[in-house]
């Protein structure tokens, strides 16, 4: 009958370890508190403080029907907090509560291993919010402290330098593995598994509608919204103009992008020789790629709308490269269709009549759309406008409000009013959002476009010429399309970061941070099919396929192996002579049933022997006495006599 095999020992938790699962409990979780509910954060923290003060007064851990109501309370609270208990926030929530919480029960070390394998999932999730360069580092720091906490568990107590070097002598020994892995492992276009549905939440840029306020309110943010690469030398700031969502519909109040009836691409008629660039486009959940006007050749898996929006099949929801060609002197849409030109004119009825009363004039005195256009900017120019960021809120009738009361507003207050007094004329006219101009970084020679380069501007649609680009804004502030948004704003309005810093050491410490970021994202987190078809190639290795792949990566792996190998075997320290006979003596006695344990001595082991196998007592005594005089009695001729007694040992254990 089989006898149950007796379940392992239970191994109880040392005391001085659970300062570290404390340190790995705060290094894996207290970076998600800036993107936590206030509520969790607090029930986080009071768990770690908690056990902290167990820890001190050395009292004893919680009944478990405490914690389990604390986890359903907890539970129940991130329920109502994300109506869901999946997805990325959600589950990102309930993996910082377990860690504290786990806290809590630790008692024994299979509890903390727990704790530190949750700790290594836990800072995958750290990537959901951010992928730069700090956060790898932390990440690496948490890595490192959650290894050295592996070493104490399993250890015992050590000196901290000493487990701080064993540590990262053990990151580093994977390190040749990683490289490998990640520059020849085979790449795909998304992730390794599916994301939750709200993993590119939150992700800023140019919205779909445009409405007083919506630009200046993304002005203030100073982050980098895409980089442009140049093949050649980059246009002047005036000319880039970062094409987005095309505005058709009016509804007294904002505009929005009209539902296309047919998918006809634009016809651009180019009038100057193309140039080539590539954008390094950041997130921004949308599918317009942000192309300079008018673009003509496109990457893959996108197309060219009718209103000449460079459109991506899939929303832009990881940071992504695109290669373009564009022309700056263009016609596009010369022969437009009715239904267009329609849409372009409609205006909601019953607003803004002053305005409509202005335009009537304008039409009735112009015969040509073009004088119509030069009026409504010498408009602008001429009158007391003030481009500000901080304009007056604007009500029913805005435009009217905006044009002859408070003339007072920013990009989106000046094209809109435009687009309404051009269609109120008769004139075709519609709204487009998108960047202009940006800034060249000297370091890398990337021109650097950030979402305070959002900008609004007009188009008017001209029998004979097609649609032609209008910029009200720069009829009145014409420093913001030269030199930036900086130059045009009054001193005394906020704008984002060092927008108009002129302390130069600290412009060129940006320039080179922001150049190793771009690197950073260029080599590391943009590092997919294409890129790494290009390293191969730069190898020698442009046609190998899946299996050649394979067979290089094994083949690199095994090297690695058998490099790190080596290495560790020159770093074990040489046996002395007697010291490797005694061995094979425990060895060979080994083999015939008593094994010494690493801690026990060689009288203690001599001792041991006799009593399990006493027609061995003799041999194993001498051999002890001779070992103990030649290692630590300074007797080398000890030596022979340890040897007699390892041959007097049979090698098989006979049973009589």
């Amino acid at each position: 009958m089989l006898r149950k095999r007796p379940p392992p020992p239970v191994e109880p938790l040392e005391r001085a370890c659970v300062p570290w699962l404390l340190a790995c409990a705060l290094a894996t979780a207290a970076p998600h508190a800036g993107h936590q509910p206030y509520w969790l954060s607090a029930v986080a923290a009071a768990a770690l403080a908690f056990r902290f003060w167990l820890w001190r007064r050395d009292r004893p851990l919680p009944a478990r029907w405490l914690l389990v109501a604390i986890v359903v309370a907890a539970t129940a609270g991130i329920y109502v907090q994300y109506r869901t208990l999946f997805g990325r926030d959600a589950g990102v929530a309930l993996l910082v509560l377990f860690m504290a919480l786990k806290q809590l029960e630790a008692r024994t070390r299979r509890d903390a291993i727990v704790v530190v394998m949750l700790g290594f999932f836990l800072l995958l999730t750290h990537y959901f919010y951010s992928q730069s360069i700090p956060t790898g580092l932390w990440l690496l720091a948490a890595a490192t402290l959650q290894t050295a906490t592996l070493l104490r568990l399993f250890g015992g107590a050590q000196p901290l330098p000493d487990i701080a070097r064993h540590a990262a002598t053990l990151l580093l020994q994977a390190t040749p593995f990683m490289l490998v892995l990640f520059l020849l492992f085979p790449r795909i276009s998304g992730p390794l598994w599916g994301l939750p549905q709200d993993a590119h939440g939150g992700r800023s840029g140019l919205p779909d509608t445009i409405a007083p306020g919506t630009v200046s309110d993304l002005v203030l943010n100073g982050s980098i919204a895409f980089r442009v690469r140049f093949d050649d030398v980059p246009p002047e700031n005036a000319a880039l103009y970062w094409r987005g969502p095309v505005m058709d519909e009016f509804d007294g109040r904002s505009w929005r992008p009209a539902r296309p009836s047919v998918f006809e691409p634009a016809r651009v008629e180019a009038r100057a020789e193309p140039i080539g660039y590539e954008i390094t486009l950041e997130p921004h959940n949308q599918r317009w790629l942000l192309a300079l006007d008018a673009p003509q050749t496109l990457p893959e898996r996108a197309f060219v709308s009718a209103r000449m929006q460079a459109i991506a099949f899939e929303p832009v929801r990881q940071r992504s490269r695109f290669a373009f060609r564009s022309v700056l002197d263009y016609r596009v849409n010369v022969g437009e269709s009715r239904q267009v030109l329609a849409a372009s004119l409609h205006l909601p009825a019953g607003i803004n009549p002053r305005a409509r009363a202005l335009a009537a004039g304008w039409k009735e005195r112009h015969a040509r759309p073009q004088a119509i256009v030069a009026a409504a900017l010498q408009m602008f120019r001429s009158s007391d406008f003030v481009y500000t960021l901080e304009p007056p809120l604007l009500g029913e009738h805005s435009v009217d409000e905006f044009v002859f009361d408070t003339r007072e507003g920013f990009c989106e207050h000046y094209a809109s009013a435009f687009v309404f007094l051009m269609r109120a004329a008769g004139v075709p006219a519609r709204v487009v959002a998108g960047y202009q101009g940006g800034e060249v970084n000297p370091v890398d020679g990337y021109l650097v476009v950030r979402q305070s380069d959002a900008h609004a501007w007009a188009e008017v649609w001209i029998e004979g010429q097609g649609w032609r680009r209008v910029d009200p804004t720069a009829a009145n502030a014409p420093s913001r399309i030269e030199r930036g948004i900086a130059s045009a704003l009054p001193e005394d309005e906020a704008l984002p970061g060092m927008a108009r810093l002129d302390l130069r050491w600290l412009r060129d410490l940006r320039f080179r941070w922001e150049a190793i970021n771009n690197a950073w994202n260029q080599w590391v987190l943009g590092y997919n099919p294409e890129r790494q078809r290009e390293v191969l190639a730069r190898l020698g290795l442009d046609d190998i396929d899946w299996r050649g792949m394979t067979a290089l990566l094994a083949a690199l792996c095994a090297a690695a192996l058998a490099g790190i190998s080596l290495w560790v075997l020159r770093q074990r320290p040489r046996r002395e002579p007697v010291q490797r006979d005694w061995l094979a003596f425990c060895a060979r006695l080994a083999r015939l049933g008593v094994r010494r344990h690493d801690w026990e001595g060689p009288f203690d082991y001599a001792a041991r022997v006799a009593a399990h196998r006493p027609e061995l007592a003799e041999t194993a005594q001498a051999a002890a006495v001779a070992y103990a005089e030649a290692r630590y009695g300074g007797r080398p001729d000890a030596r022979a006599h340890l040897r007699a007694a390892l041959r007097k040992l049979p090698r098989t254990w006979s049973i009589a």
